[in-house]
């Protein structure tokens, strides 16, 4: 009898905010990506972020031109739509996706960091 292996399909982790935290902190090559509005954006995000908005028609697009060998740390405001943007960097290639649990919303809860 032979048994067919599928490849193990590559999944984001989903992290919370301390793990994000450390995660990040020891990941020296990365990518931190925002995707939230530029008006969000603006009113503070973490130290380095590339905003790039999941509403915007071209949001697959920006993604494609993004490292695919840097580990990606991608956020929102409350955990939807870096869901969304997660699988969306895992479809295209990305190997180590990290998803902050809960947003912006749970780093600023938390007294994280937060630069404007």
């Amino acid at each position: 009898m032979t048994v067919n292996h599928l490849p193990v399909q590559a999944q984001s982790q989903l992290l919370d905010v301390k793990s994000f935290d450390t995660k990040m902190a020891s990941t020296k090559d990365k990518i931190v990506l925002d995707v939230r509005t530029n008006d969000e954006y603006n009113q503070g995000h973490l130290e380095n972020a590339v905003m790039i908005d999941y509403y915007k028609p071209d949001f697959k697009q920006r993604l494609a031109k993004l490292d695919k060998d840097k580990p990606v740390f991608v956020y929102c405001a409350a955990g939807a739509r870096s869901e969304g943007a997660a699988q969306a960097l895992m479809d295209l290639g990305f190997k180590q996706v990290y998803d902050l649990q809960g947003g912006m919303n749970a780093w600023k809860k938390a007294k994280m960091p937060v630069v404007k």
